[in-house]
């Protein structure tokens, strides 16, 4: 079994946002070997600092920061890519040169497409890894120097293709992360993920779907959230685990959201999301105008999580020939707002909107929904 002692193993971050600095500067406080891949190393200091919410410090310092893929991935064990999903594909392609036959390729935002796009760009036989969801909730205080770790996951769930020794790479993430490691099935149990794909899509169709004009304040989006968001959520979710069923995937590895929340109907489900510690103080997220605020479609909510999460979803079932009326309306709202075209009369659009979505590549989708079914 390959091991891969702390002292001498290489971990490539790529990204240095939110979740990429904590990652950083904790595996690097655990004795890792942490490089970090970002386009603007110059900001980066060579320690960062992380607390936690017990009020712990970790302190790591990095074997290097470089926007040189030669420099940064060259040689690593790990790479772990932390992009939004519009960024993932693009930086494969950069980075594929650097990448060596046995080195573990991973994402943090698996339900973004990572599987997808990592198999069409590095292909099958590559050492593919992807976590459920991010192992820690996280936010930067100062960018490339400081961040904070704001709540830890009881378990990480994490899928692989194309890894023989699984053992020896969940034993390596459980250390790093400091927290058990459960491996699924099948790279469609982190792919099809009912998280952000669905809930910031629905929270944000039932806030914005009627705001026409600036607001006077923004809204919480968690602290806030509202039976009616609850309805349009567990609405979408429905839908989403006919796939999940049709899949044969186990409904312990990808539960409903009300299962996952430990809730029964919309309103305990809002009194749930209302009272997670780790969801306080986040805004909704609008920009200024005159007159007061109004919905930011640059924001990553919308970005990624539209065309490149829920989207994703939308593939899937109608490669399934599942029907989503519930988020397609939710789709359609969106690409009303931004003027773009990715679906129409409930089918995906033939259209370039549609196609320059990276990680709806239907070569990869069949591929994942095949092995599936084996």
């Amino acid at each position: 079994m390959t091991l891969y002692p702390r002292n001498e193993t290489g971990i490539c971050i790529v990204g240095g946002g939110n979740v990429g600095t904590v990652l950083a500067g904790y595996v690097a406080a655990r004795g890792y070997r942490v490089r970090v891949l970002t386009d603007h190393p110059g900001d980066w200091g060579r320690t960062i600092d992380v607390t936690d919410p017990d009020g712990n410090l970790f302190s790591g310092h990095l074997d290097c920061v470089s926007a040189d893929p030669a420099v940064a991935v060259k040689g690593a064990d790990v790479v772990l890519v932390c992009l939004p999903g519009p960024a993932i594909h693009d930086k494969l392609e950069a980075i594929k040169p650097w990448i060596e036959r046995d080195t573990l390729v991973g994402s943090v935002f698996s339900c973004t497409g990572f599987f997808i796009m990592a198999i069409n760009v590095l292909g099958t036989q590559s050492r593919l890894f992807g976590l459920q969801r991010v192992p820690f909730i996280s936010r930067l205080e100062k960018y490339g120097h400081s961040a904070h770790l704001l709540g830890y996951r009881k378990c990480i769930n994490v899928a692989f293709s194309g890894v023989d020794d699984t053992a020896a790479a969940v034993a390596l993430f459980a250390d790093m992360f400091s927290t058990p490691v459960s491996v699924l099935a099948h790279p469609l149990e982190v792919t099809l993920t009912n998280s952000n794909p669905i809930l910031h899509p629905a929270r944000l169709y039932s806030m914005f779907r009627d705001c026409i004009s600036p607001m006077k304040e923004i809204p919480a989006f968690y602290a806030d959230w509202t039976d009616d968001s609850s309805e349009m959520l567990i609405a979408c979710d429905s839908e989403f685990q006919q796939a999940v069923a049709r899949l044969g995937i186990d409904r312990s590895h990808v539960p409903s959201l009300l299962d996952y929340y430990e809730s029964v109907d919309a309103e305990s489900l809002t009194r749930k999301i209302r009272s997670i510690a780790a969801f306080k103080g986040i805004a909704a997220p609008m920009k200024k105008v005159d007159g007061g605020y109004m919905p930011d479609f640059d924001n990553r909510y919308f970005t990624e999580d539209f065309p490149y999460g829920l989207m994703l979803i939308k593939m899937v079932c109608s490669r399934l020939d599942i029907a989503t009326p519930v988020i397609d309306s939710v789709i359609e709202w969106f690409q009303e707002r931004v003027g773009k075209c990715y679906i129409k009369d409930g089918q995906i659009a033939d259209s370039p909107d549609a196609a320059a979505v990276a990680c709806l590549d239907a070569a990869s989708i069949d591929y994942l929904i095949s092995s599936i079914k084996r």
